[in-house]
């Protein structure tokens, strides 16, 4: 018997990315990646919060908001894969599922308790589009969520930089001191699909108010502009 029941969301995610392009793939992945999450009224009480600070690490449950549709493939093609190869959807992690969900583990800097927002989570390595709706929120507990030997099946199991990245100094004066290495770290991983090597074409991605063209040719990453957003 089809059973639904009803979720609240808790929050806000306030990331550098209002636009899917170039997120990465993966939670933990760009570790310089800073983030936000603030709640809702119903839920700045701090004492829901007592302790959280003494955890480095925390799950973060959200909503895939940009991805929702009617109905569900019990098959997805993975970016990584090419885009040609289906796998079943149980088995990756494609926002195209029956429930919307992400998971994300994420480090968590700070809580900080304001005045006019409550408490705010400020955490690293996020895989986050700016606004995304929180769920959850649950501590990070390496005792027995941690498993170095666990198998990774198709996925790509290395976190290190895919591209030399190549920024001409003056483009990198666009880009506050504070965010350069998180942007570099972000292009490095490639955002592109799998499925497009053109070393002519240009690629758009908005991060942090800005708008970063480049272009990719072999292993290397070219900016080729950076420009406010208006």
């Amino acid at each position: 018997m089809q059973q639904e029941i009803p979720m609240k969301i808790l929050g806000h995610i306030h990331s550098e990315f209002p636009e899917k392009f170039g997120i990465p793939r993966q939670s933990g992945i760009v570790k310089d990646l800073k983030a936000t999450i603030s709640f809702e009224p119903e839920y700045q009480n701090p004492d829901a919060f007592r302790g959280l600070e003494g955890f480095s690490h925390i799950w973060v449950l959200w909503l895939f908001s940009k991805a929702m549709r009617e109905s569900w493939s019990p098959t997805v093609r993975p970016p990584r894969l090419g885009g040609n190869t289906r796998m079943g959807v149980f088995a990756t992690r494609s926002p195209y599922r029956p429930n919307p969900i992400g998971l994300s583990c994420v480090q968590l800097e700070r809580v900080e308790y304001t005045e006019q927002n409550g408490p705010v989570l400020h955490i690293c390595g996020g895989d986050f589009l700016d606004g995304t709706p929180v769920l959850d929120i649950k501590p990070y507990l390496a005792y027995v969520e941690s498993h170095p030997n666990a198998f990774g099946g198709f996925a790509l199991q290395s976190t290190e930089p895919i591209l030399q990245v190549e920024i001409p100094p003056a483009f990198l004066e666009l880009v506050p001191k504070e965010k350069r290495q998180a942007l570099i770290s972000v292009l490095a991983q490639d955002p592109r699909p799998a499925y497009q090597n053109d070393p002519e074409r240009i690629y758009g991605l908005s991060f942090a108010g800005l708008e970063i063209h480049f272009t990719v040719s072999e292993q290397t990453l070219f900016v080729k502009s950076v420009e406010k957003v208006k």
